[in-house]
């Protein structure tokens, strides 16, 4: 039963970046979208997948896989964010704040 819960509360949190990556105005809002939203949610589903497998072969590759997605999903929309700053997309205009642009100045 727990299982059921974390690996729907992890498919309703994909569902919710993936509506992000569909409504929000510019690359730096979908991918910030993208990488909290997918990445709570896969770790979740993984965390189900334990819970439902126990600690066999299924449950250490998800307690491997959790750290690993975590890391690595945060550490590639750094850079494509800072990728994409860096090749000039725009900021949308109702951005209030530009961090970068102090950085580089």
């Amino acid at each position: 039963m727990v299982s059921i819960i974390f690996i729907s509360i992890g498919v309703l949190f994909n569902l919710f970046g993936c509506i992000g990556l569909i409504r929000l105005p510019d690359v730096y809002n979908r991918l910030q979208s993208a990488t909290k939203c997918v990445t709570l949610g896969c770790c979740s589903i993984l965390l189900g997948v334990l819970f439902h497998f126990g600690l066999n072969d299924a449950g250490f590759k998800a307690i491997f896989a959790i750290p690993v997605l975590f890391f690595s999903s945060t550490v590639a929309a750094h850079a494509l964010i800072r990728g994409a700053y860096h090749f000039g997309a725009r900021l949308d205009k109702r951005t209030v704040k530009d961090d970068y642009k102090e950085v580089t100045e």
